[in-house]
């Protein structure tokens, strides 16, 4: 039996689904297929709330076949290769698929090896993520007990650049309703060399790095973890400035700076999948090459990338993921119609939900540039500058973007 699709989208996460929703829904287009193995699917932006106590972990899933559109074909399988010259995907049960149009979108896949140590300690003990976790997050954050908070994130590029700092603005919260905060050093290595890249975002997160006396220390790249002995260590440049410095213990060894910790929040090393990694469609980072205005493939015409598998210089996010998508809609829909690519534009834009407290937000929206772009559709919510720390942004995320996400995103219809 021979499976040929006219658009093939491989992944049913935010990209897929909503690739595919649209083009039913909007575009009238009939033979869609998505190849994603996975029965469940995760709103993934509620788990920093989920990782400090305050959603439900259950209410960021739902069944996939909830979620697949119900004018799609679902193969529910592993895609594990490609044959772009001959418009065939392979995978793990179903054979080849041949497509006219190929969406790749299988989203990032983690890479504990990056950083030697790490699987072993990640969800044991003191060692958690809320990428992987966030129920673990919260208990270790429940059950801290005071000494050194230390927040730290890899050098790769990760899912929403932001959410590091996040669950430890909210843990800062928690502990400073109870005696823990007097006894706790917050420190926050990362390898980056200023605390957000949008300088009016950049402005404010300082404030509350203040306000919350957080160290902050920059240029700080995470090489290994030592679980059973609290570790973890860095190569350092020795230049890099510090804020709000701790005197919280140090070792060295060789070229590398050890920081002991009595809780360790990280976000895992991040990569491709590995059948995109090893495939023809990388660029030399590893990630899958596409035009970052058109999101069509670099070398093939009828392939289009989005989502956190692509090779685009902004950041990982269901933000950036909610403009890809009518762009990417747009091109195929006019590519099968009239063999000719639109004229829509994708200019980088990403957005960052900055949560600072319980109750309070920040948005970080940018470009490719780096701009401050903030979104029209904020004014309607009475808030002037999302730049500054915000109640009503809190409930943007806690309760409006879950409900269009579910509601309206999924199902094909513009937000």
């Amino acid at each position: 039996m021979h499976n040929h699709y006219q658009v093939l989208i491989i992944g049913g996460g935010s990209a897929g689904i909503m690739v595919a929703s649209q083009l039913i829904e909007q575009k009238k287009q009939t033979n869609v297929a998505i190849i994603e193995p996975a029965d469940t699917h995760y709103y993934q932006p509620a788990w920093t709330l989920v990782g400090a106590g305050t959603y439900n972990y259950d209410k960021t899933s739902r069944p996939m076949a909830e979620v697949m559109p119900e004018k799609a074909i679902w193969i529910q399988d592993s895609a594990t290769g490609f044959d772009p010259d001959n418009n065939t995907v392979f995978t793990a049960q179903s054979g080849e698929v041949t497509y006219d149009y190929l969406v790749v979108a299988p989203g990032l896949a983690y890479d504990l090896d990056l950083v030697p140590g790490l699987g072993e300690a990640l969800g044991q003990g003191v060692v958690c993520s809320n990428y992987t976790d966030p129920r673990h997050t919260w208990e270790v954050i429940k059950n801290f007990k005071g000494g050194t908070a230390l927040f730290t994130q890899p050098t790769t590029p990760i899912k929403c650049g932001g959410a590091p700092q996040k669950i430890m603005y909210l843990a800062e919260s928690h502990w400073a309703k109870s005696a823990v905060s007097a006894k706790t050093d917050i420190v926050f290595a990362t390898a980056g060399t200023i605390i957000f890249g949008v300088k009016p975002i950049a402005e404010t997160l300082m404030e509350v790095v203040n306000r919350k006396d957080i160290n902050l220390r920059f240029g700080y790249q995470l090489k290994k973890v030592d679980g059973p002995n609290r570790i973890a260590w860095y190569a350092f440049a020795d230049h890099m400035k510090e804020h709000n410095h701790k005197d919280v213990e140090i070792e060295k060894d060789g070229d590398l700076t050890g920081i002991h910790f009595d809780m360790l929040h990280t976000a895992p090393p991040s990569v491709a999948p590995e059948f995109v990694q090893t495939s023809t469609l990388v660029n030399q980072a590893g990630w899958l090459d596409v035009n970052k205005n058109t999101l069509q493939h670099s070398n093939y015409k009828n392939i289009f990338g989005l989502g956190d598998v692509a090779g685009l210089p902004t950041a990982k996010t269901g933000a950036a993921i909610r403009k890809q998508v009518p762009i990417v809609v747009d091109n195929i829909d006019l590519l099968i119609n009239h063999d000719r690519m639109g004229a829509k534009s994708y200019n980088g834009y990403s957005s960052c939900p900055l949560v600072t407290d319980y109750g309070k937000m920040v948005l970080a929206e940018f470009d490719y540039e780096n701009n401050f772009t903030p979104d029209p559709k904020l004014r309607q919510m009475l808030i002037s500058d999302s730049s500054k720390e915000h109640w009503r942004l809190w409930m943007l995320k806690k309760y409006i973007l879950p409900y269009l996400y579910w509601n309206k995103m999924m199902k094909g219809l513009d937000v």
